[in-house]
């Protein structure tokens, strides 16, 4: 007969059914439901200390998720990925990307979704999508689809290769090893591949075309004017695209950006294009033309005084005041670039250019006039721009933005690749290698330490850490091991079929509110358990346990990954509620009908 629960453990499943509530609601924030979650488990813990502890063991307890190794992963792999994203490293695997996106974005998502599974087999999920987060992030800057509707169906993509080999989660090996020294015979590698992959199938039309439609858009409104700027671009003489018709090369380039009187034939080294569009329109034509928006020795001195200084180049824009110098003068007579060593890329003067006025022809000739109001596209150091807006009397506008440090690029791309490399076989754990990373990427410049709080997103960070804190007191508490108990009593009477749907839902929903480490230790002596009772195969009800320790998409809590796509996608909770739900009732569904008739129940 099953004993009642203890009062810890009572305790410690209420807390996890408030704190689910709190984040089912959303409000109070997640951040606010976090961090009482935590501080309740302290207080509690306190007064009421667990058996043979001191009432201060609670207080580590409660806390030591800000210091646990998980919590610590996530943050070094979100700097290396900041770092990816401010050198650049990732351009080039986005344009390839964007360009299968732009010519369909049906085919883009779901050529994503299968990449994601098939290198989760191999790889570890977490490095995986760490590679995978930024380029999504990047491609919904550039107009593809917002990360929003991408990232969740991405992450669910990759836990669900990741389940098909036994080497790729942490939890496959946990929950094999902990099976092998039960006494049952060891798997290959991909002794259970087929049955994922099939149930992979039926969840691929999920994913791709009904996920991102339960997902909306939560990418922040951009309130800011969208200035259209002018700007002449001069094309180099070793540019990748020189030679080639321009009937070709303009729908490579941004659909915002208008070029202007484009010529007929082919692209000439020097050639002059003028050019319209926004700010990150204008620069994206200027690095697909390999062309320069102001002359090269000034730009060139920016790069070398940058470097010197080990400061970012910045680009702003800047509008002209009634009292500025520049007033009636031309860009060349303004002497802009010799005074402040900075670069006027481009001009947007208010409802003034709708066409190719008069005015607008002056300026392909480089004599066009500045006026009041005006907006210039400016780029330099950080001092030197301000010494420009207040010599000049300019007003710096919002949207400074530091350029990539593109020279970067390829050393934060080794940095990244060897930390994924030397974790995915096994040489280092993913922790280790993650921080190895970060150091590599602050030693080396990729990433500046007054920058770092950018990529760290402190809601995930408290989450992490209220996670981890229930997950401690309900495996500490006894409240995992009793269910496990009331789990194994009440299957005793039901048919094969319905055993293994039971120990898959119940692991599943053990490893969406504590951790799959936690479902994976108390799930699989459980499994072997009622099999033995059952006089059923082990085999079938352990791999439903495994199983189940990774259909972990119905929480953010559930599994790392989970809660580093949810800063990037502006994500609450609820939207993993409602997208992880179905998936989850799916899998459980379609892997449990597969094992009874694998193994012929």
């Amino acid at each position: 007969m099953l004993e009642a629960p203890s009062f810890h453990a009572i305790a410690a499943m209420v807390v996890t059914i408030a704190m689910f509530i709190g984040f089912a609601r959303s409000r109070p924030s997640t951040e606010i439901v976090s961090l009482m979650t935590i501080a309740v488990i302290a207080v509690f813990l306190y007064f009421f200390p667990l058996p043979d502890t001191r009432p201060t063991d609670g207080l580590s307890l409660a806390f030591s998720g800000f210091g646990h190794y998980a919590l610590i992963t996530i943050c070094a792999l979100m700097i290396m990925g900041r770092g990816l994203v401010v050198t650049g490293a990732l351009e080039p695997a986005a344009h390839l990307l964007e360009r299968l996106f732009k010519w369909n974005l049906q085919i883009g998502l779901l050529v994503s979704l299968v990449a994601a599974m098939a290198l989760s087999m191999a790889v570890n999920d977490t490095p995986v999508l760490v590679l995978l987060l930024p380029i999504f992030v990047s491609l919904a800057a550039r107009g593809a689809m917002p990360a929003s509707k991408t990232l969740i169906p991405l992450n669910a993509a990759v836990l669900i290769g990741g389940m098909a080999t036994t080497i790729g989660t942490s939890t496959n090996i946990l929950v094999v090893s902990i099976a092998s020294d039960l006494g049952m015979p060891e798997m290959s590698v991909f002794h259970y591949t087929p049955i994922v992959l099939v149930a992979a199938a039926v969840a691929l039309p999920y994913l791709w075309l009904v996920m991102p439609r339960l997902l909306g858009d939560n990418r922040q409104e951009d309130t800011r004017p969208r200035r259209h700027f002018q700007a002449r671009l001069r094309v180099s003489e070793d540019g990748p695209l020189t030679g080639e018709p321009l009937s070709d090369i303009l729908p490579r380039l941004p659909d915002s950006v208008t070029v202007h009187d484009a010529p007929d034939g082919k692209l000439q080294p020097q050639q002059r294009l003028l050019i319209s569009g926004p700010q990150e329109a204008v620069e994206e034509a200027m690095r697909t033309l390999r062309g320069e928006a102001a002359p090269d020795w000034v730009l060139s001195k920016i790069k070398r005084k940058a470097s010197a200084q080990n400061e970012d180049v910045i680009v702003v824009e800047m509008a002209i005041t009634a009292d500025s110098r520049l007033i009636g003068r031309t860009l060349p007579s303004s002497g802009v670039a010799d005074l402040y060593g900075v670069a006027v890329l481009g001009v947007h003067r208010p409802e003034r250019w709708t066409g190719m006025t008069d005015e607008f022809s002056d300026y392909s000739a480089g004599d066009m006039r500045f006026a009041e109001g005006d907006v210039l596209m400016v780029t330099g150091l950080r001092a030197d721009l301000e010494e420009f807006a207040r010599g000049d009397s300019l007003l710096m506008l919002e949207g400074m933005r530091e350029l990539p440090r593109r020279s970067k690029a390829v050393l934060s791309a080794v940095i990244m690749f060897g930390a994924v490399f030397t974790a995915s076989i096994g040489l280092f754990p993913i922790a280790i290698s993650a921080l190895a990373g970060a150091i590599l990427m602050f030693l080396t410049g990729c990433v500046k330490f007054d920058r770092v709080g950018r990529a760290l997103s402190a809601k995930v960070i408290v989450l992490v850490a209220a996670s981890i804190a229930v997950g401690s007191i309900v495996e500490a508490s006894g409240a995992a091991a009793w269910l496990g108990m009331a789990l194994s009593l009440g299957l005793s009477s039901l048919p094969p079929a319905l055993v293994l749907g039971a120990i898959m839902l119940f692991v599943t929903t053990l490893t969406n509110f504590a951790s799959n480490a936690t479902a994976a230790t108390v799930g699989t002596p459980i499994a072997f358990s009622i099999a033995t009772e059952l006089g059923l195969p082990p085999e079938p009800l352990v791999l439903a346990v495994l199983f189940g320790c990774n259909l972990c998409y119905a929480t953010p809590i559930a599994y790392q990954t989970n809660m580093l796509i949810m800063g990037e996608g502006s994500y609450e909770f609820s939207d993993y509620i409602r997208t992880g739900v179905p998936l989850v009732l799916l899998m459980v569904t379609t892997l449990s009908v597969l094992l009874v008739l694998t193994y012929r129940l």
